[in-house]
């Protein structure tokens, strides 16, 4: 049975904490979460210099424009992996692990035909980018609500309207929804 539990957390069906019975949050019917190859994207941002895992993370989340954000509970285990392969090489500078390719890493790396990120970035479509471009459309508009002159809230508020009739026109509806 679904239903509130002690503290406010949702209980599973089977009497253990899980996710509340609808499913997990921000996700649209018949999405798929993007994940990329982290393996093949440690190595080829490596290539260009050495960093740190949380840098990579950075870096692969900009690269694909948001895209794609590996977790750190994925970077990391992977960065001990490539190290244990000897792949790569760790040193500690400045209180952070930093890590570089070896020549074994650099020629493995130099297989690599396209860069991971770039493929994130070109199959980012469908209801998810939509989802994301429809988040970071609210957030300008909360931007504008927040610090806009009133001729500014004004503008913006013509510019949604307009949207939503130009949306709802290449839906075909042709309504004001």
């Amino acid at each position: 049975m679904h239903g509130r539990g002690k503290h406010g957390s949702w209980r599973g069906g089977r009497g253990g904490w899980g996710p509340p019975p609808f499913g997990p949050p921000f996700r649209w019917p018949g999405e798929r979460r993007r994940r990329g190859d982290v393996r093949a994207a440690i190595l080829a941002l490596l290539v260009e210099r050495p960093m740190h895992g949380y840098e990579m993370i950075q870096e692969l989340e900009a690269r694909t424009e948001g895209a794609w954000r590996p977790s750190a509970g994925s970077i990391y285990p992977t960065l001990q992996l490539l190290e244990d392969e000897g792949l790569v090489t760790s040193e500690e500078t400045g209180g952070r692990r930093s890590y570089s390719l070896t020549d074994a890493g650099r020629t493995e790396a130099d297989r690599l035909e396209t860069p991971p990120w770039q493929e994130a970035v070109e199959g980012a479509s469908g209801p998810g980018a939509l989802r994301d471009a429809g988040f970071q459309l609210g957030a300008a508009v909360m931007h504008a609500a927040r610090t806009g002159s009133t001729e500014q809230i004004a503008a913006v508020q013509e510019v949604l309207v307009d949207a939503r009739r130009r949306i709802y026109g290449i839906l075909g509806n042709g309504g004001e929804g």
